[in-house]
């Protein structure tokens, strides 16, 4: 008797995104940032699917590339600091039924011998899902075939902060240049310096000032990160122009602003492009 052969392949999908939503959760918010007093945050979670979802948290690591993608980690590089032995998150597990919300808990404790800085883990919502193949429970057949089943298993994480002692950050922006890409779009490329012991994270707004006529925005980028473990980041931003113009004689000008809306907005670098025709 030949057995019938299940292959169960499980693609984990990770994506790091106030709200964010992969799937059919949604979080907010969607980054924590401990500095101050503050010791405590509720996260509020929804199923936004039309099936019950079971979530397993717990906290990853990673590394930012200066092209801002991510590196899973499980030690620390020289000067980076894990946030996990400061967290407590309750509860680890959730089951949510559609349209059903959850709250969870997350509580810093901080300890007197930390170092001044920043300590940054990665909060994990997995989606759990039945992995028992199908036809498992059904009596064996004669075959030759071999069967796959794909059974996506989604992933979602949000960065949590924690600050102490003395911090300070500064940013600046180099590198200006404007190329075209697949020889139509306008796109402007530019480097985010970091210098100081804490990340930065903010938004990208790109000003068009012609020769004559009023200036407008011609391109935006929201929640730009440069975290701790590395100095600088590249950053592309596809520019929009009006209908029957193009960025030419004038300037461009990129302003890396805060975006925490409880704050009152900062300036935390800004840059300017000369435009040739």
């Amino acid at each position: 008797m030949q057995i019938k052969l299940f292959l169960v392949l499980i693609p984990v999908m990770l994506f790091s995104f106030q709200s964010v939503a992969q799937g059919d959760l949604l979080i907010t918010p969607k980054r924590v940032v401990f500095e101050g007093n503050k010791q405590k945050e509720e996260l509020n979670l929804v199923n936004i699917g039309q099936d019950t979802a079971i979530y397993a948290i717990s906290f990853l690591h990673y590394n930012m590339t200066e092209d801002g993608n991510f590196i899973v980690i499980e030690k620390p590089d020289s000067g980076q600091m894990f946030a996990t032995p400061y967290l407590r998150i309750f509860p680890r597990r959730v089951t949510l039924a559609p349209r059903e919300p959850q709250v969870i808990s997350l509580q810093v404790r901080r300890k007197a011998d930390m170092a001044a800085g920043e300590y940054r883990s990665h909060l994990y919502f997995r989606a759990e899902k039945d992995n028992k193949p199908l036809g498992m429970a059904n009596t064996i057949q004669d075959t030759t075939q071999l069967q796959v089943q794909l059974i996506p298993i989604f992933g979602l994480s949000i960065p949590i902060i924690i600050r102490t002692g003395a911090v300070n950050v500064n940013a600046t922006l180099t590198n200006l240049k404007m190329e075209l890409q697949q020889d139509t779009i306008p796109c402007l490329k530019f480097t985010i310096n970091r210098t100081g012991n804490i990340s930065i994270y903010g938004d990208v707004a790109v000003m068009y000032f012609p020769e004559k006529g009023n200036s407008y925005q011609v391109g935006s980028v929201m929640g730009i990160g440069v975290y701790t473990n590395i100095t600088k980041r590249n950053v592309t931003i596809k520019l929009n122009t009006k209908p029957g113009t193009t960025l030419t004689n004038g300037k461009l000008k990129v302003q890396y602003l805060n975006n925490n809306e409880n704050k009152k907005t900062e300036v935390y670098a800004e840059g300017e492009l000369e435009l040739k025709q």
